[in-house]
């Protein structure tokens, strides 16, 4: 398998039924995979003034992101992030980062602002397909490319880092009424 930039994708982040058959038993603390990366996003930012130096900022991004590192999720995620910047009360969002099948990771973002060099801390709430029951934390910093102009931004990250813990599944079964227990 081959990803978009024409490298091998990297070994899956869950095991086949099989594969895990016959490994030796882990702890949950063993599927750690930390890692690091480059994320590069365009997007669009609306901006409310408020008392002098206060601003409110909606925003919406998207991209790639690459990860390194031995036991990184995968090599390459599509990403999406949205969310709320405030200069007094700080920075609320959400992110999608999608791989090559589809599988997607969710995230919270939190932190000091949308502005340059502030750090944004992420927390997995979840994900799809191999990613389901992920948990763990990343980390970064905003770095605008050139000036904004209008309300288009383009930027990266700087010194993404990580950890994540893959999980089992958590299964709701269906209720007579149609919902979950």
């Amino acid at each position: 398998m081959m990803t978009a930039c024409g490298q091998p994708a990297s070994p899956p982040a869950s095991q086949t039924a099989s594969q895990a058959a016959s490994a030796p038993a882990t702890s949950a603390a063993d599927d750690v995979r930390s890692f690091s990366g480059n994320w590069t996003v365009t997007g669009n930012r609306r901006v409310m003034n408020l008392l002098p130096g206060q601003q409110a900022v909606i925003f919406q991004v998207s991209g790639s992101m690459m990860l390194s590192g031995k036991q990184r999720l995968n090599r390459a995620f599509q990403s999406e992030a949205m969310g709320f910047s405030d200069t007094t009360t700080g920075l609320q969002g959400r992110s999608v980062w999608t791989d090559e099948h589809g599988d997607k990771v969710f995230s919270e973002l939190s932190g000091e602002g949308f502005g340059p060099s502030q750090l944004i801390e992420g927390k997995f709430t979840g994900g799809t397909g191999r990613y389901t029951g992920i948990s763990g934390e990343y980390s970064f910093k905003w770095q605008r490319l050139g000036a904004i102009e209008g309300d288009e931004l383009a930027g990266r990250v700087v010194g993404l880092q990580g950890s994540a813990r893959l999980g089992s599944p958590n299964v709701n079964s269906p209720t007579a009424a149609g919902g979950s227990r």
